[in-house]
């Protein structure tokens, strides 16, 4: 693949991620909290904001760091890789938010968590000469 459609793919990551990470902080707060693990040690509010904040810093760098990007989609990969609990929960719990207010709904979008992994790391990676 070209390297315009991996560009296209982090920029539209980044974006994402930014944007996921203003809602934690403002409009969204409410439904983030869904999302937390009962397990989790920390108050719901406050990791929400911290991953808020992560989410805004991983977007900036994928949007706009050169010579670490492919660092930057590895990390970005493991940041997916850990909120997945949270979706987890959010199924297993039967916690509403972002419309997916049923079992199946919740389910489904357990599968996207991989397809965010892949795309950060394919997006970061360099082009083959």
């Amino acid at each position: 693949m070209s390297s315009v459609a991996r560009t296209i793919g982090r920029v539209f990551l980044g974006s994402s991620l930014v944007f996921a990470g203003v809602s934690h902080l403002t409009f969204a707060r409410e439904e983030f909290q869904a999302q937390v693990p009962e397990s989790l040690p920390l108050d719901p509010d406050v990791t929400v904001v911290a991953s808020g904040g992560v989410e805004i810093a991983l977007g900036s760098a994928l949007l706009l760091a050169r010579r670490r990007r492919r660092l930057t989609g590895v990390v970005a990969a493991l940041f997916f890789l850990a909120v997945f609990p949270g979706n987890l929960a959010q199924w297993m719990h039967h916690r509403d938010g972002f419309g997916l207010d049923t079992d199946m709904k919740r389910f489904v979008r357990l599968f996207f968590q991989p397809v965010l992994i892949g795309l950060a790391l394919w997006s970061t990676r360099s082009a083959r000469r």
